[in-house]
Formats: C-alpha cells, structure tokens, sequence
C-alpha cells in the first residue's frame, strides 16, 4: 500500500483526499497536495491534519514563511534526536512514543524511531478514536494481540 492510500484510509475521516505528497519532515509531518489543490499537514505528534493553504500562491507563501519553516524543520529537536539515536533509515522518522496531544513531552525520554507508514496509519486512526473527547479527558491505551 503506497502512502498515499494509507493517508487517504487512515485520515479520510478528515475530509483530505491526497493527491500526492509534497513534503516530509524528520518527525514524520507530511505536507500533501489534495485533488482541489489545497494543501493540508499531517503532524503526527499533534495527532492533526487540516488544510495550511487553499492553493498554490498561498502554499508558496507559507513555506517561505520563517515561522513556519522553523515549526517544519524542528531544528533543535531533530539534532537532539540524531545526537541520541542516529539519523533514521530509509523510509523511518523520528516520533514521539506517547503523542503531545495526550501528554507526551518534546524530550528524549518520549523520542523515538518509526516507519513512516506505521506512524502514519497509527496516529490517523488513534486521533480518530479521540476526536470528539473535550480536552482534558482521560484515555486509558488498551493493548490488544
């Protein structure tokens, strides 16, 4: 299954419809262009995809944007984790174990390494099950074999 479908499978619920990727940074986001040619960002940690740019000119102001550069390249934190881990291979990325949304931390101790697609189907089908939670609610993870 290419990427593109396992989007489309595990972050469909969002409304994206991907038409191809554009983009990916060390942490796994993804910056993907739609079939309406809006662009949308996947942030895994945040357990979020939305619309960041309703077409080309405005997708090509956003990633000349500084802030947003420095948000999508995660500088400090992707030297961090290569310092400790290694730089991923082919097809992995860095991630956090436990997502910011439910309380996990920017820190090593919560950094770890993944293959993209897993992190990819994981966090769309976790942020799904969790969509209509208030913030603050309490999740219990069940692990089940």
């Amino acid at each position: 299954m290419t990427l593109v479908n396992i989007i489309s499978e595990a972050w469909g619920w969002t409304g994206i419809r991907p038409r191809r990727i554009v983009d990916r940074n060390a942490f796994g986001n993804l910056l993907i262009e739609d079939h309406e040619e809006k662009y949308w960002r996947i942030c895994p940690e945040e357990l979020s995809c939305s619309v960041v740019a309703g077409g080309t000119v405005e997708f090509q102001q956003l990633i000349e944007d500084a802030e947003f550069r420095r948000d999508w390249q995660m500088a400090a934190l992707v030297a961090e984790a290569e310092a400790e881990l290694g730089e991923p291979e082919e097809g992995r990325c860095f991630c956090l174990k436990i997502p910011a949304v439910v309380g996990g931390a920017y820190t090593m101790a919560n950094i770890g390494q993944i293959c993209l697609e897993e992190l990819i189907g994981f966090s769309g089908d976790f942020a799904e099950q969790i969509k209509d939670l208030p913030d603050g609610a309490r999740i219990r993870l069940k692990v089940v074999e």
